[in-house]
């Protein structure tokens, strides 16, 4: 984690060792895989979950945070990987889950950026599997929807410019559509149990949904034409 110094239950454990990392930090990327592995002689699963979402009109979005967020949910994934795949390499096994969202399929008004960066990482897994899988490491995708965390209040960076009033209409409601969103929320400890999952069933099963509501709507968004599931999602905006 990025602040291990306040850490008050994990590290506890005696079985869990808790050290600094920052996907945005290479050399704590590397600082960690390297005590992970000497603590416990190896490691047979990589769980790239580090989150970041920028939501707002893409004209009032900062290129600050642009970057931001595909450094976070792209770029840390891709090194944090890259640093873990030489031990899998040399034991000719490991799982490498990556947390898409139902947002890595489908998606939502003024989330081009946080949905760019999900789409990305799906896209990303399934090239990977190609490459990884003849030497016998897995890669899995995990898509939760909406989780009772708090994602939404500490993970969310909105922006907005009230100089754009073309935009403000659908400003206004989306704070509506995240809530009947988050209405049908599971608990982290479903996705725990989904990637445990994922990194122990054995299979060459490659995508993972997390949420009844996340099984939902990708039936929805597989069963309809795009068309006809965006026209759902405006309607829920009065668009």
């Amino acid at each position: 984690m990025r602040t291990p110094e306040n850490e008050t239950e994990l590290n506890q454990l005696d079985n869990v060792l808790v050290t600094r990392l920052d996907v945005t930090d290479r050399s704590s990327i590397a600082e960690a895989v390297a005590a992970g592995a000497e603590r416990f002689g190896g490691i047979d699963a990589l769980v790239n979950n580090a989150g970041y979402g920028a939501f707002g009109p893409l004209e009032a979005t900062s290129t600050d945070s642009i970057e931001r967020q595909f450094d976070t949910n792209v770029i840390g994934l891709l090194d944090v990987t890259r640093e873990v795949l030489p031990h899998f390499r040399a034991q000719g096994s490991g799982v490498v889950v990556n947390i898409s969202s139902v947002g890595g399929r489908m998606t939502l008004p003024l989330g081009s950026l946080y949905h760019g960066t999900k789409y990305a990482v799906e896209g990303i897994s399934e090239a990977l599997t190609y490459e990884l899988n003849p030497l016998g490491i897995s890669v899995k995708i995990v898509q939760p929807g909406a989780i009772e965390t708090d994602f939404a209040g500490r993970s969310i960076d909105f922006s907005n410019d009230e100089s754009l009033p073309e935009y403000q209409g659908m400003v206004a409601h989306v704070g509506g559509l995240f809530e009947s969103f988050m209405a049908n929320a599971s608990p982290p400890s479903l996705v725990a149990e989904v990637i445990h999952a994922a990194v122990t069933d054995g299979s060459d099963h490659m995508r993972y949904i997390a949420g009844e509501d996340a099984k939902a709507l990708l039936a929805a968004r597989d069963s309809q034409d795009d068309a006809t599931f965006m026209a759902g999602i405006k309607a829920q905006l009065g668009m």
